[in-house]
């Protein structure tokens, strides 16, 4: 029976791992479309800004509805619907971009985004309450980390599939309009490998999570660190989104080409990665000895994904592979750096994210203040240290919780991903009234909620508020 038991849990993370790959890429394809849509679309820092506002928008609207919906048709049901409307979304920027249209453009981008949501939704709760609340930060470390392979390929593929012809084909005489049409093919193949997968997915049986049919979902409204951490999420979606999208204008700003800008920004998805790795491994119940060995691996991974992401690129329709391991080294040493201040939570999830959003608070005070060649380092590393960030709020947020009551908690929580479409726009704002330097003192006060919530708000219950 345990072996069984053993099986089904496996069968599950496989099955979430798959999904939080899939939103991963499809989150990251569509933020690193923002400087190709300027492009095409000849628009401002705020205005390109609007297609991340369109993508996170549609978790405020519906994310709370989607826990709902999940709680009555159940985790397997709710995923498929999302497959389904991811695929709809996807199809719908091929006429977008035929006739040049950018609110059929966002149009489409927010129903691939509501896609998303119903995947986001179902994914996290579902990964937390299969197994020990204790290792649950583990787990969701684990999953994000294959969300982070994801968030790490799309800008990449982002920029050679898409930004880089389009570039060429601009300074081949071609007009924007015509290169915006190199982003209407990746689209199509996502649709329809989203479509295969939602079909094989129905003919998979899931492990069933019960929850105390005796506990009322409405519970939910008086746990305090539900929404402490859902304003955690806000902080920490809009600051790592907002951070990832001022990359380009940033290093735009301080003389980098566009195409170099956008490949760079990979560097940032591939620290978030890595340092989802060492989550899942140093946040489990696994020996020391353990830890130590797997980590050593992670560095050996994370070396060979600075080298790889820095030196590959798109010259003249041609792909290009000039070896720059000095970059491969510095990630290297960043990811080193990472790993030792990991250590210092102790295994710890709420210890280890409060100091990550102290080291990011001084990172981006640094990235502001220092020449960009210094800078760029320091904005890139930024990635590293939002790693844990989302597994350890949504996983600080639900813990005590009955699984009876964990959908409508994570429509709570997802619903203030919506931070991911304010606080870009309102970057993207000061971008065009300052600079991108000035931009970047927004996320500051992100972070520092962030720390705030790891160190003192997750620990708050309804006992210990005072209310008369």
């Amino acid at each position: 029976m345990e072996q069984k038991t053993n099986s089904n849990l496996r069968l599950g993370m496989t099955f979430m791992a798959s999904i939080f790959f899939i939103f991963g890429f499809i989150t990251n394809f569509n933020i690193a479309m923002k400087d190709q849509v300027q492009l095409a679309f000849d628009l401002t820092n705020f205005e390109a800004q609007l297609v991340n506002f369109s993508f996170f928008i549609a978790y405020a609207v519906f994310s709370f509805l989607c826990g709902m919906i999940i709680k009555k048709i159940g985790y397997k049901s709710g995923v498929i619907t999302g497959l389904a409307l991811v695929a709809l979304g996807s199809y719908m920027f091929f006429p977008a971009v035929a006739v040049l249209s950018y609110p059929l453009f966002l149009l489409a981008v927010f129903v691939m985004a509501t896609g998303v949501v119903f995947l986001q939704t179902a994914a996290n709760p579902y990964v937390a309450a299969l197994g020990p609340q204790d290792t649950a930060p583990a787990r969701l470390n684990l999953t994000q980390a294959l969300n982070g392979v994801a968030t790490t390929i799309a800008p990449f593929l982002a920029g050679i599939l898409v930004l880089a012809p389009a570039v060429l084909a601009i300074n081949n005489g071609s007009t924007a309009a015509e290169a915006a049409k190199f982003v209407q093919m990746p689209f199509i193949i996502i649709g329809s490998i989203v479509i295969l997968i939602a079909i094989g997915i129905a003919f998979i049986k899931l492990p069933t999570i019960a929850g105390d049919s005796t506990i009322s979902s409405k519970s939910v409204f008086k746990k305090p660190q539900v929404w402490l951490g859902a304003i955690g999420i806000f902080c920490y979606v809009g600051a790592e989104v907002g951070t990832a999208s001022q990359i380009a204008p940033y290093l735009k700003d301080s003389g980098f080409a566009t195409d170099v800008a956008v490949k760079l920004s990979a560097i940032y998805w591939g620290g978030a990665m890595i340092g989802r790795f060492y989550g899942s491994i140093l946040l489990s119940g696994l020996s020391l000895a353990k830890k130590y060995q797997y980590s050593a691996f992670v560095m050996v991974f994370a070396f060979f994904v600075g080298w790889f992401i820095t030196s590959a690129s798109v010259t003249n329709g041609q792909f290009v592979f000039e070896s720059q391991p000095l970059n491969g080294l510095i990630f290297l040493v960043i990811a080193v750096a990472n790993f030792f201040l990991m250590m210092l939570g102790k295994g710890k999830a709420n210890v280890a994210l409060g100091i990550f959003g102290a080291v990011n608070m001084l990172l981006i005070i640094a990235a502001a203040m220092v020449p960009a060649t210094i800078g760029m380092w320091c904005l890139l590393s930024i990635g590293f240290f939002n790693s844990i960030m989302f597994p350890n709020i949504f996983a600080l947020s639900v813990r005590d919780l009955d699984p009876s009551e964990m959908p409508l908690a994570s429509g709570i929580i997802n619903t203030l991903i919506v931070g991911g479409a304010i606080i870009p726009l309102l970057m993207g704002s000061l971008t065009d009234l300052f600079t991108a330097r000035w931009a970047l003192l927004i996320p500051i006060l992100c972070y520092a909620y962030i720390a705030f919530f790891a160190l003192k708000g997750s620990k708050i219950r309804s006992s210990n508020l005072n209310v008369g």
